[in-house]
């Protein structure tokens, strides 16, 4: 995809290249191609998003294996986790993992961001924050104190009540130390508590980053170039500033220029290889592999962060799951009808439907430390076959993992996937919480309220009885929940890599935005916190050129 032929020109020139159309990267495009006279290049590595799997919600179970649609990254030997290789999908076209995520809108905790202010990050609390995941947003609730209703991406309500999600609710509330209530908003006042998730969805369509940023509409502006199979494989440096780009596409290596700014929003895995195999990063790594040294920026890579999640598998006693439906010829069909006339039901709904915040250590803190999601269908992992039988997931992770790990190049050939070891379960207080998160949700499963729906609990299974046991099952069992983060984190100290206004530090001409930039991970899924890090960079991006150019309103 192309606004222009991609050969029109051996060396075009720009005032903006943004790096990636994920999450990030589709807001700066729409954001900055706003003023028609800023010339702005989008390039992605990833085809365009026509594929029908990436916008009905339920085609999560496609996309997850896609190799058109994923880079189906994988980790390095886990040496936490039996020594396996983890499987971590990010997305790979228009919208990036927005565009094959399971939907979930949650922004985090008001802690979060306090937390990164704290950190020498100022402008980053959760005030400060806030007005940006309104100005995102189009709510179908509509406008609030904490919502949004007129922004590009929609946000809806699960239609129907599930009476095992509802079950699930009330189980949350019986389950002694750690219970909490209904909520029925994770993203207003409080975060603790069990309900409804609601999704990045509208009229049953996915509403990825892409559909909501990148519109026909905006997609047509004569300042906007899109480069699909586009992958950038260095940037264009000069003295102390970046001037453009590399890019592979079609089988020719092209290059672009920018006069303003260069943005990575490629992501917290391809960001920091980005700028290391362009010579940003640590001294030892770059000359390891070969790559000359630009500047010696240890902290490149490294800060490396993840939700790590359990499934617990049950069996249910009744045929209501999502399981006897897909199961079935007359109940696929009834689900196909449901979409086609009403937009609504297992298709439009995507995976996880409820879920709930809660402190499974049950220190006494009312903030959570673990997230459930819950699901009204069962399989061997995130996007695999469905089960035989009727069945349902718990998943739990722990919010704010103390494990820390890094990304880095093998060589010089930026076609090689990169080393990636998220050294899972490393602290003590990790491998205590993944304990205590999978206690919690056997005490749910066996609440009063849930547990008439339990035949069988298949994983982790009567063997696992002891905290030795439970600890292995999380060591052989544990995945991904594909929230990669801090991996060019921001900050005020030595080692942070991006300045609070995400500026390369040292460098004129070179931020990343993206959920690298995270000094920490946030509690919770991170595309809502990408989007709103995004629209925040846009305003620090004008304000910037203002104050360069001393020419007053940006155009």
């Amino acid at each position: 995809m192309s606004n222009a032929p991609s050969n029109a020109d051996s060396d075009p020139h720009f005032d903006y290249i943004v790096v990636g159309a994920g999450s990030a990267g589709c807001v700066l495009a729409s954001r900055l191609s706003e003023d028609p006279g800023t010339r702005v290049l989008l390039l992605e590595a990833g085809p365009p998003d026509r594929s029908p799997w990436i916008h009905l919600p339920i085609g999560y179970g496609k996309t997850m294996w896609s190799e058109r649609y994923n880079w189906r990254f994988e980790t390095d030997p886990e040496p936490n986790m039996n020594g396996r290789r983890i499987y971590w999908p990010r997305g790979k076209t228009l919208g990036g993992s927005s565009a094959i995520n399971g939907l979930i809108y949650i922004r985090g905790q008001r802690e979060d961001y306090d937390h990164w202010a704290a950190l020498g990050n100022p402008g980053w609390s959760y005030d400060e924050v806030l007005p940006y995941f309104i100005r995102s947003e189009a709510n179908q609730r509509g406008a609030s104190g904490f919502h949004g209703g007129q922004g590009p991406l929609r946000v809806s309500d699960i239609g129907a009540r599930h009476e095992l999600i509802e079950a699930f609710i009330a189980a949350a509330g019986q389950c002694g130390a750690c219970a909490v209530g209904r909520n029925e908003d994770f993203n207003g006042e409080r975060q603790d508590g069990a309900g409804y998730y609601q999704l990045t969805t509208h009229q049953g369509w996915r509403c990825s980053a892409a559909t909501a940023y990148l519109p026909r509409a905006v997609r047509r502006r004569p300042n906007l170039r899109i480069e699909t199979n586009a992958m950038a494989t260095r940037l264009l440096l000069e003295g102390r500033r970046a001037v453009g780009v590399r890019y592979f596409q079609g089988g020719v290596t092209r290059q672009a220029r920018c006069d303003a700014e260069l943005l990575l929003a490629a992501g917290a895995i391809q960001s920091p290889v980005l700028l290391q195999l362009s010579g940003i990063g640590p001294r030892a790594l770059l000359e390891g592999r070969g790559v000359e040294v630009v500047h010696d920026v240890p902290g490149v890579g490294e800060n490396l962060q993840d939700h790590l999640q359990f499934r617990l598998v049950y069996e249910c006693t009744r045929p209501i799951t999502t399981n006897d439906q897909l199961n079935s010829g007359f109940g696929r069909a009834k689900i196909g009808l449901q979409w086609l006339l009403l937009r609504s039901g297992p298709l439009a709904v995507g995976i996880n439907q409820g879920g709930c915040f809660i402190n499974a250590l049950a220190n006494g803190e009312r903030r959570p430390d673990t997230q459930f999601h819950v699901s009204t269908l069962s399989a061997d992992m995130a996007g695999g076959r469905i089960h035989p039988y009727s069945g349902f997931t718990m998943s739990v992770c722990q919010l704010r993992p103390e494990s820390r790990g890094h990304i880095r190049i093998r060589s010089r050939d930026p076609f090689d996937a990169p080393e990636i070891q998220p050294n899972y379960l490393s602290t003590g207080l990790d491998r205590r919480l993944a304990v205590a998160a999978v206690r919690a949700a056997r005490a749910i499963a066996a609440s009063p309220a849930l547990r008439p729906y339990v035949k069988r609990e298949v994983k982790p299974g009567p063997e696992a009885a002891d905290e030795a046991g439970l600890l292995e099952f999380c060591r052989a069992q544990g995945a991904t929940i594909f929230h990669p983060s801090g991996t060019c984190r921001m900050g005020s100290d030595a080692l942070a890599v991006l300045d609070p206004r995400l500026r390369v530090r040292g460098w004129a001409g070179l931020r990343v935005v993206d959920c690298s930039a995270m000094p920490t991970l946030v509690s919770g899924n991170t595309h809502a916190p990408a989007v709103m890090m995004a629209e925040k960079a846009f305003d620090m991006i004008r304000a910037d050129r203002r104050g360069a150019a001393g020419r007053g309103p940006w155009r």
